[in-house]
């Protein structure tokens, strides 16, 4: 069965992705993305994010899994995904954090990047209302991470150190257990 996620080296992945039109956000097309890609985070047992070039629509939109918000079980149950519609980064800490990676688009290998400690977005959601979240730690990464896919960048460019991991099964366990996932 072919992998329904682009893989390293896919040119889709190093394009930088365009914004979704405000009138369009809530269009049949970006719900269809949108459904795609959480239908496709769904079924990966350890990601907790997808953005739109992965699928191989070059579409300034991402999707968090609402596990990573830590905010209650209820509140996970009640938005089980967080959807981002052409984020903006609007503050960054300088304090800046080594933490392992992975991505679904880079199976097999993990590393350790360098990012800022707090991260400040600004977005869409699905129904196209403005939103803002402030993220600390994993979610600040995930912020970073995401935006970097929208800019054709992956984190292996960005990586101090990479390692194999052959089915990157361990190096998620690790990071979601190292976050409470």
């Amino acid at each position: 069965m072919k992998d329904p996620i682009l893989q390293e080296g896919d040119p889709v992945l190093r394009v930088v992705a365009v914004a979704v039109p405000k009138k369009d956000v809530t269009s049949r097309k970006i719900r269809s993305v949108i459904s795609k890609m959480k239908s496709v985070l769904a079924q990966e047992e350890h990601g907790v994010a997808i953005a739109a070039p992965q699928i191989g629509e070059p579409l300034r939109l991402f999707v968090i899994s609402g596990s990573v918000f830590k905010e209650g079980p209820e509140d996970e149950r009640a938005h089980p995904y967080r959807v981002f519609i052409n984020p903006t980064l609007t503050r960054l800490s300088k304090k800046k954090v080594e933490m392992s990676e992975g991505c679904l688009s880079v199976r097999g290998k993990y590393g350790v990047v360098p990012r800022h400690e707090k991260a400040t977005i600004k977005a869409l959601d699905e129904q196209g209302r403005a939103t803002t979240y402030h993220g600390t730690g994993l979610v600040g990464h995930i912020f970073q991470h995401e935006c970097d896919h929208l800019d054709g960048i992956l984190y292996v460019d960005k990586a101090t150190r990479l390692e194999k991991d052959e089915d990157m099964k361990s190096a998620r366990v690790r990071i979601k257990e190292k976050h409470g996932l």
